[in-house]
């Protein structure tokens, strides 16, 4: 599903760590047909691994220097398998190798891959470099953080790119190199690098706009109205995979009523943020699209039936639905209607001519304190976003996986050059996510502010309910903070 299937369970069985070389040649298993990182669907602060020891003893580096600044030795590097695929991770490694002589990249990549690195991990063997996000179900790398047990990244950003004149953070899109995602711990240090990112909006059925002469709304007053006419006609405004597809929209509508300022405050927990103005607008806007969501969408949002919402915009059965560019490739092969063209747009604005925001989610590569080969590692990291490697990531994957660097779009075209092209015409991008805290029981991100989204629909709580238990969990997460 969306880089998705997501939070709060707990890791499951673990498995023997096996790794395999990048040009090892060994066929690779169907895609899980999600995007970036099973989808990582929020942020979440308090997902799962709790089962994962991260505490690191000191390692020896087993890279060598040759004399004359270049590094040799074996580098171990485990990325999860999403729906770009396998082979981009072993074309992108194979072209480290060959570009750094008498380095080795031992490459591990699997759907499940906590499953396979964590029974080495709990011995204190640790990948050199980890590409796992945020949000994911197994909550990896929020495990990491809390337990301060990342290898600080700082320093990549300024390195130059392998085999170019720039650095880093100069070829990095703006708000990439700067914000609480990659900065989890607020010291203005980076512990996680920005990896493919995709624009999170609302998908809708371009083919069934002009067919029956309908605008996109640029306001929620007018996407109210648009839900009068397609009610009218049997057609739902809304639809959504799952709740958890909710965190873009949620923080991109966030941004739009509160501002910036408070916008910040929100993800801070602060103490009365939730009676301010801007988040009564919110909690408005979202009751009232509950009511306009096609009834039968909570019954197959869940990990094995999110595609039956997917589908029901393919069939004009509902106008709307957050998701990023990731449910392209996901639903390729799906029937739909005739005269069908995916089509794309930031949430509308809450006020005529106010700010229309989409959500940037971006996937996260990191290096473990534990990891062997730092300098290595750093120097693999700082080649992901050279030319070479951009362009593989983008052109060899089951999907254009995009990294956040200058001029990508010029290199799209279809439905990605639409979608990738977004900010080009106006949306602001949102890319900050609520704040790390210590594990708070029985509380996470999803459980708070996503998964109540279902029982608003079908009617289980009241809008006033959900805000009773956003402020009373905010207290606990607010306390909790690191």
């Amino acid at each position: 599903m969306k880089m998705k299937k997501i939070l709060c369970v707990v890791m499951a069985t673990m498995m023997i760590f096996t790794t395999a070389a990048c040009s090892s040649g060994e066929k690779e298993p169907e895609s899980g047909g999600n995007g970036a990182d099973d989808k990582q669907t929020t942020a979440d602060s308090n997902t799962g691994a709790d089962d994962t020891d991260t505490t690191t003893d000191t390692k020896t580096d087993d890279t060598s220097n040759d004399g004359d600044n270049k590094l040799t030795g074996t580098l171990k590097v485990a990325a999860v398998e999403t729906a770009y695929g396998q082979e981009i991770w072993k074309s992108v490694c194979k072209a480290f190798e060959d570009t750094h002589e008498g380095v080795k990249v031992d490459l591990t990549i699997d759907k499940q891959l906590v499953d396979i690195i964590s029974q080495q991990m709990k011995s204190q063997v640790y990948p050199d470099v980890i590409l796992h996000s945020l949000g994911a179900e197994a909550g990896l790398t929020e495990t990491f953080i809390k337990d301060n047990n990342l290898t600080e990244l700082t320093d990549v950003m300024s390195m130059t790119v392998p085999g170019e004149n720039v650095k880093v953070k100069d070829k990095l899109l703006p708000g990439f190199a700067d914000n609480s995602i990659i900065n989890p711990y607020g010291d203005g240090k980076t512990y996680l690098m920005p990896m493919f990112y995709a624009p999170c909006g609302l998908f809708y059925n371009k083919g069934l706009f002009k067919e029956k002469g309908w605008e996109v709304p640029a306001t929620w007053d007018e996407m109210w109205d648009l839900a009068e006419k397609a009610k009218a006609e049997n057609i739902a405004l809304f639809t959504y995979p799952t709740a958890g597809y909710f965190d873009a929209f949620l923080y991109s509508l966030l941004y739009e009523s509160m501002g910036s300022e408070d916008f910040q405050k929100a993800l801070k927990y602060e103490e009365g943020i939730w009676d301010s103005e801007g988040a009564k607008t919110a909690f408005d806007i979202i009751e009232k699209l509950a009511s306009y969501t096609e009834s039968t969408t909570p019954a197959n949002a869940n990990d094995n039936d999110f595609q039956k919402n997917q589908q029901l915009v393919l069939d004009n059965k509902a106008l709307f639905m957050p998701n990023g560019n990731w449910v392209i490739g996901e639903m390729a092969e799906a029937p739909r209607e005739d005269g069908f063209k995916w089509g794309f747009t930031a949430l509308p604005a809450v006020k005529k001519d106010g700010d229309r925001a989409s959500y940037t989610f971006f996937e996260q590569i990191w290096m473990p304190a534990g990891a062997e080969n730092q300098d290595l590692g750093k120097e693999f990291i700082a080649f992901l976003y050279s030319d070479t490697a951009a362009d593989i990531f983008a052109t060899e994957g089951k999907a254009a996986a995009v990294q956040p660097i200058q001029n990508m779009t010029n290199k799209l075209d279809g439905d990605n050059k639409l979608i990738y092209s977004i900010y080009n015409d106006g949306a602001i991008a949102v890319m900050d996510a609520f704040a790390t805290t210590d594990p708070v029981e029985g509380i996470t991100v999803r459980t708070t502010f996503l998964d109540p989204i279902n029982s608003l629909v079908s009617g289980d709580k009241t809008k006033d309910d959900w805000i009773k238990q956003i402020k009373s969990d905010s207290d606990a997460l607010r306390a909790a903070l690191k």
